[in-house]
């Protein structure tokens, strides 16, 4: 009776931390998640760390640790599930795209609110091969913290190989 109930306090201490993970990273920024530094990675690796004993308490064993890791994988699938039927409920969890560009137009007020720099929204539009913002039709900050760009020379580009391989398809049928 005093191991299950030991047990008990581990899977709920589990269950408390992996709740509070969740909201500390919620509130501190999606963009933490994508762009991971080196600096981002040690502060992981020594939050893992100290939320240990947090989770275990004083059990050691191996038992306690698996009761532990069990948990966490029981409450992680149960969140994916909701989280995939429930589409307020995984608003709540990961968060909304946001707009940071428009046509060409830098949505500053977004930038503050999301925490991202002009210059990584600049790198991060160079990464995608656009050079100037005014090229940009869309830009959006995802909610895995990845900054995804659509610009007009990406359209043409697509466009342009969608015409190219239709006619090249158009050849092979007629011969």
């Amino acid at each position: 009776m005093l191991l299950q109930n030991e047990y008990i306090q581990i899977i709920l201490r589990s269950v408390a931390v992996y709740v509070f993970i969740i909201l500390a990273i919620r509130l501190f920024g999606k963009k933490e998640l994508a762009q991971l530094s080196i600096i981002d990675l040690v502060f992981i690796l020594l939050i893992s760390n100290s939320v240990q004993n947090a989770m275990v308490g004083s059990n050691t064993s191996l038992q306690g640790g698996l009761v532990a890791a069990f948990s966490l994988f029981i409450l992680n699938f149960v969140l994916k599930k909701l989280s995939y039927k429930n589409t307020r409920f995984n608003e709540l969890l990961e968060g909304k795209a946001v707009m940071l560009i428009y046509k060409g137009r830098i949505n500053d007020e977004h930038l503050r609110m999301t925490g991202i720099t002009t210059n990584e929204l600049l790198a991060a539009v160079r990464e995608h091969g656009v050079e100037k913002i005014e090229d940009v039709d869309l830009a959006m900050l995802e909610v895995d913290g990845n900054i995804s760009v659509i610009s007009d020379s990406f359209s043409k580009r697509s466009v342009q190989n969608t015409a190219h391989k239709r006619k090249h398809k158009l050849k092979g049928k007629i011969n």
